[in-house]
């Protein structure tokens, strides 16, 4: 609702800048979509060689906390 309100109140006080902006946006946000689209794309290759790197760790921590008994404490999210 404030950003409803914030537009119609640029749309009174300078109407072609609220306009140019309306027109604007979509093209703008079309621009970018595939700087998005790479960004999600790299986190998800960054997420996997992460889980890699740790695979060995928590395969050992594992077999540890099976022979002492113990349980394993879970990893935060």
């Amino acid at each position: 609702m404030l950003t409803f309100l914030l537009w119609c109140i640029l749309f009174v006080i300078c109407w072609p800048l609220a306009l140019l902006a309306i027109v604007l946006y979509p093209i703008v946000w079309l621009l970018l979509l595939p700087f998005r689209l790479v960004g999600i794309a790299v986190g998800g290759v960054l997420e996997l060689v992460r889980a890699i790197i740790f695979l060995p760790a928590r395969v050992l921590q594992a077999r540890d906390t099976r022979r002492s008994g113990k349980s394993a404490p879970t990893e935060p999210p």
